[in-house]
């Protein structure tokens, strides 16, 4: 008799769990529905075309590794892989440090923490925005208030865009302004750190530059480690102010040619889709190289505690 109930009570339990099984995938559809869509579907279409030549108003021809062969000589590929590398390369680390060492300073206790931690996040939020790209196209402009700050120490200005010597340092300056989102990460991870730690160092008479160094930054490396690898992410795919500054030339001279407005121009401007198809895999390629990287490094410097 109780192996009978024991089968019916097993019976009920898979039950249960086939319809809670179907519960889940009913739940989970529309996001598989996204992945392959939105998201899986045009990374293989933008595979296979990387192996076409395609016009949009022609089906694709198939031309093999013709598009990859032809970035040997593309100059102005070259070019932009050089601004795209020197904007990441200057801009990350100059940002994190910034982020850090506002998140030191907040973290010490700042009357009005809430209304500082909201302003500093707000160039996150709209950097990245159209409106702000315009702004700093008129704020570094030949009449603009840079200039006239300058002046005021008379100082003569220039165009520091149209300047093919300054016009990246102004997209630099504005990749470094958008600090607030790492910062805000960076502030989470110090208030974990146990206060105790600190105490110990003073009590054996550790200098605040000495606990930063001891006791902070090892604490701390797995969060900056973090955003590292993500800002890294974010810099190589910078698009918007590169096209507002420079009007979607790149220019002057090519300066500011970051890599996704050459793949931008070479897809919509001159229509030559297969090849963008084949930029935009490069891209892949050279985004997943550097974060392998950052991952194989962080076993020298990045402390987990456990």
């Amino acid at each position: 008799m109780s192996a009978l109930n024991e089968l019916r009570h097993l019976k009920g339990t898979v039950r249960t769990t086939k319809r809670d099984n179907r519960a889940a995938f009913w739940f989970l559809l529309p996001w598989f529905i996204g992945l392959f869509a939105v998201t899986a579907g045009p990374m293989l279409a933008s595979l296979y075309l990387s192996f076409t030549k395609y016009n949009l108003l022609q089906p694709p021809s198939f031309i093999g590794l013709e598009n990859f062969t032809r970035m040997l000589t593309d100059e102005r590929l070259h070019k932009s892989l050089g601004v795209t590398f020197t904007y990441v390369l200057v801009s990350v680390p100059l940002q994190l440090a910034l982020a850090l060492a506002l998140a030191v300073l907040l973290d010490r206790g700042v009357r009005g923490l809430s209304f500082y931690r909201s302003v500093f996040y707000l160039p996150s939020l709209i950097g990245g925005s159209v409106a702000i790209a315009v702004l700093w196209r008129t704020v570094f402009g030949t009449e603009g208030l840079f200039n006239q700050f300058l002046a005021f120490f008379g100082i003569q200005g220039q165009g520091w865009i149209s300047n093919p010597d300054t016009a990246l340092a102004t997209l630099i300056l504005l990749n470094v302004w958008t600090f607030g989102s790492p910062m805000v990460i960076f502030l989470a991870g110090l208030r974990q750190i146990p206060g105790s730690y600190y105490e110990a160092a003073s009590v054996d008479g550790a200098s605040r530059w000495r606990q930063f160094w001891s006791i902070t930054m090892p604490l701390l490396s797995p969060i900056i480690f973090f955003n590292l690898v993500l800002q890294i992410i974010h810099a190589f795919q910078s698009f918007t102010q590169a096209f507002v500054v420079s009007g979607g030339t790149g220019g002057p001279a090519d300066s500011t040619l970051v890599f996704s407005l050459y793949l931008y121009q070479r897809g919509f401007g001159a229509f030559d889709m297969g090849y963008a198809s084949a930029l935009a895999w490069l891209l892949v390629l050279i985004i997943g190289g550097f974060t392998a990287i950052n991952f194989w490094a962080s076993k020298y410097w990045v402390f987990y505690d456990d």
